[in-house]
């Protein structure tokens, strides 16, 4: 089988033998000193003409086939949480300072005598810092600042930059980095953090006349521009591990963090790093083009997130108007079933009061078939002693009898009481005795009254009909009840 070589990659081949011919020229030339020529164009060497067309099925997926382009990638932006102020080493007691004392003056006595040493031998000092070299965190230390919280630390910052550089109009933020950067994530701000070197040349250049220029304060004071101001010392423990974290190796630096969507929907990145710019106009066109740059993704961010927010709104007022709906249903039909429970309970006491009625009336007339069939009869005319006693009814009917001088008062009120029923028990012929009710407790619901002179015959005073009454007397059966209504009416 022969080898083909297409006319495509022979061009291709001389193209390359001659880039890389160039290319070592040019190294071998700078590592002799001499200038870097500016490499020749290569020559155009017109592939050679053909009546075969070329196309392969290589060639056709490259041109139909794009790869694309790689995204932007950020160093990610951690959350820095400082040392909380309830674990900020504390000064030691009286007690343990009293104890310590002995300790305290040996050792100023020594540090004194090494102080003179290092005096008359200056040498002396920066050899021995030179052979116990100590480490970053334990330089940052040595000047013997007072630990604290994130928040006092920030307001000691402040007070110092104040009193360093004046007064000034910088919208620094008042609170720890860690809340700074929570409130940059939240609000989808730029956050700019400014970790300060004091012992570095840079830094009261920078501060005086970048930091502190009517333009970058007028750029920060801008609501518009949605950027928020950090800044510390590396001095204390925060603005240092914020140093590391974003990985500032140049003072001085000032590190705009954002959201970038293109990470995760929830990633925090260092979109830009602006190190020792010349000028306030360096410093802002740096920083306005970072911001241009990452403005739009970060508008589309915030907008997505308000309409989030704005359907996670509407449905909590949704499922709020669905628990009113649900919350006055409920009401309704509790209020329909305590009305239900009130109507049939008025309902069962109506029938209860209506059965108790009507189990009194049918015992109440039992009782007087009773009672009826127990009356002695009239005595005759030949009693001499015998008590004539005219009753006038409440229904005005007007009774005369003879009752016997041993007869009781509740024998005449008997009488009054179950004069129908004894009429009834004369006009039927059956002669089968009716039995008294059980359980049924009978009382007389009237009194007789004699009219002229007015006087009450009660039925509870006992006593014969001739002790009451005498020989002879006209009274009148008057209902309790209908009295009672009158005094009610009066």
């Amino acid at each position: 089988m022969c080898r083909y070589s297409s006319p495509s990659l022979s061009h291709r081949r001389l193209d390359h033998e001659y880039h890389t011919d160039a290319t070592q020229i040019a190294i071998a030339r700078f590592f002799d000193g001499e200038p870097a020529p500016v490499p020749e164009q290569p020559p155009d060497i017109p592939p050679p003409q053909t009546s075969r067309r070329p196309d392969t099925l290589a060639d056709t997926f490259s041109t139909s086939y794009r790869r694309p382009s790689p995204r932007p990638r950020f160093d990610p932006a951690p959350r820095v949480v400082s040392q909380p102020a309830s674990q900020i080493n504390q000064q030691p007691g009286f007690l343990l300072s009293l104890f310590l004392t002995p300790a305290n003056l040996l050792y100023n006595l020594v540090s004194r005598v090494f102080n003179i040493i290092g005096y008359l031998l200056p040498f002396l000092p920066r050899l021995i810092s030179r052979l116990t070299a100590r480490s970053p965190a334990s330089q940052r230390n040595a000047g013997g600042r007072r630990p604290l919280g994130p928040q006092d630390t920030t307001a000691r910052f402040l007070r110092e930059f104040t009193e360093e550089y004046g007064s000034h109009s910088l919208p620094f933020l008042e609170n720890g980095y860690s809340r700074a950067f929570d409130l940059a994530k939240r609000e989808m701000k730029f956050l700019v953090a400014i970790p300060l070197a004091p012992e570095h040349d840079a830094t009261n250049p920078f501060v005086r006349d970048i930091l502190l220029s009517e333009p970058v304060a007028t750029f920060f004071n801008d609501s518009s521009n949605n950027t928020l101001l950090w800044a510390g010392t590396i001095q204390d423990s925060e603005a240092y591990q914020v140093a590391l974290s974003l990985n500032i190796t140049q003072f001085p630096t000032a590190a705009v963090i954002a959201h970038t969507p293109s990470v995760s929907s929830t990633a925090m990145s260092v979109i830009a790093r602006i190190s020792a710019p010349s000028s306030p106009e360096d410093f802002l066109a740096h920083l306005q083009a970072t911001i241009q740059q990452h403005a739009p993704a970060l508008e589309r961010a915030r907008g997505a997130n308000v309409e989030q927010q704005a359907s996670r709104n509407l449905r909590q007022q949704q499922e709020s108007a669905y628990e009113r709906s649900l919350a006055q249903d409920r009401e309704r039909a509790r209020q329909k079933r305590e009305a239900e429970a009130t109507k049939a309970r008025e309902e069962k006491e109506k029938k209860d009061e209506e059965e108790r009625a009507a189990r009194y009336e049918r015992d109440l007339a039992q009782w007087r078939r009773w009672r009826a069939a127990q009356i002695q009869l009239e005595p005759s005319m030949d009693v001499k002693d015998a008590i004539r006693v005219s009753l006038r009814l409440s229904n005005g009917e007007r009774i005369t009898r003879r009752l016997a001088a041993s007869d009781t008062m509740e024998e005449l009120y008997a009488l009054a009481d179950c004069w129908d029923a004894l009429k009834a028990r004369e006009e039927t012929t059956d002669e089968k005795e009716p039995m008294k009710p059980s359980g049924f407790e009978h009382k007389y619901d009237f009194r007789l009254v004699s009219p002229m002179p007015r006087q009450v015959y009660d039925v509870e005073a006992g006593g014969t009909v001739k002790e009451r009454i005498g020989r002879s007397a006209n009274l009148i059966v008057e209902r309790i009840e209908d009295e009672a209504e009158a005094v009610d009416d009066g």
